[in-house]
């Protein structure tokens, strides 16, 4: 998205391209804490409830013996606890305060999930059953919700895409979590290591300066048609394609094409993972036949090289 955003604007420079990249992963990360966030709220919701619930002047059987499971559940518990959280969300002054209808909102679709009535039933209770519960909060409940996504986009044009991946890491980190990790369970850092970092920088700049060779690459090789007339999106996500496989010798070439043909299926045309594909599989045979990567270490994976 940010070297669409980079293609559409006349007056942007590399410089300030990079930079909104980077914010933009920023932000990404800032999302991550944000829902960890929410899980707490909606909990503390669900504890207020209970309390308002005692102090009828006329409290029901019910009301004085309340279903804790929720409220009590170990993982939450470890969340709110959680120092590096504790240590983002303080520096970065999120709060769901001036949203707190989302999470109210939330807590009341919560109530009414037959996922949430199962788990208040179920006479296993366990630090696991804890943990599968709040990963499908988060992958299911969350992502689900409209007045949520909604509401993300109004709060950050940054965040208008991002649910499902990020859910996808929050599951990661969950299932990492252990009964006996406490406060210090590792959540997951913006990046892996400083290899990571420069992946990202240089996979962006290198796209944008070699933009002319993989236009003249996919132009090339692309049947009765002109690279004017192919969906923007389309040539973009071949130009970052082309740019992993002559830049990164150690990733495999079958990884690259497998991971744009994904982010083609997400962001772009229906029919337009066929068409990348068919587009790319004949630059790479291009490429090998002229010699023109050379894999190494882990790259090699899939490749013929002569002994």
């Amino acid at each position: 998205m940010a070297l669409y955003a980079f293609n559409r604007r006349e007056d942007d420079t590399l410089p300030q391209a990079e930079s909104e990249l980077m914010f933009s992963i920023g932000k990404s990360y800032e999302l991550y804490h944000y829902l960890l966030l929410l899980v707490i709220d909606i909990a503390d919701i669900a504890g207020e409830k209970i309390d308002q619930a005692l102090q009828k002047r006329m409290p029901t059987r019910e009301d004085l013996n309340p279903r804790r499971r929720f409220v009590d559940n170990a993982v939450i518990d470890q969340i709110r606890k959680n120092k590096s959280l504790i240590e983002y969300i303080s520096s970065k002054k999120l709060s769901w305060v001036n949203n707190s209808h989302i999470p109210r909102l939330l807590y009341n679709r919560m109530i009414a999930w037959e996922v949430y009535d199962e788990y208040m039933k179920s006479e296993t209770n366990s630090y696991q059953t804890d943990k599968k519960f709040i990963i499908r909060m988060v992958t299911e409940l969350f992502a689900a919700s409209e007045d949520l996504s909604s509401n993300l986009e109004e709060q950050s044009i940054y965040w208008n895409d991002d649910m499902e991946y990020i859910a996808a890491m929050l599951e990661k980190t969950l299932k990492k979590f252990k009964a006996d990790s406490g406060e210090n369970t590792s959540l997951m850092p913006l990046y892996k290591n400083e290899e990571d970092a420069d992946f990202v920088k240089i996979l962006f700049r290198k796209a944008i300066l070699h933009s002319e060779k993989c236009s003249e690459l996919i132009d090339k090789n692309t049947t009765n048609w002109e690279v004017e007339r192919i969906a923007l999106m389309d040539i973009l996500v071949m130009q970052l394609a082309i740019t992993e496989i002559l830049e990164f010798p150690e990733i495999p070439v079958k990884v690259t094409l497998n991971e744009y043909i994904e982010i083609a299926k997400y962001y772009c045309t229906s029919k337009s993972s066929t068409f990348v594909n068919g587009i790319l599989d004949n630059i790479v045979k291009e490429f090998r036949e002229a010699g023109l990567f050379n894999k190494s270490g882990r790259g090699l994976v899939g490749e013929k090289y002569p002994d």
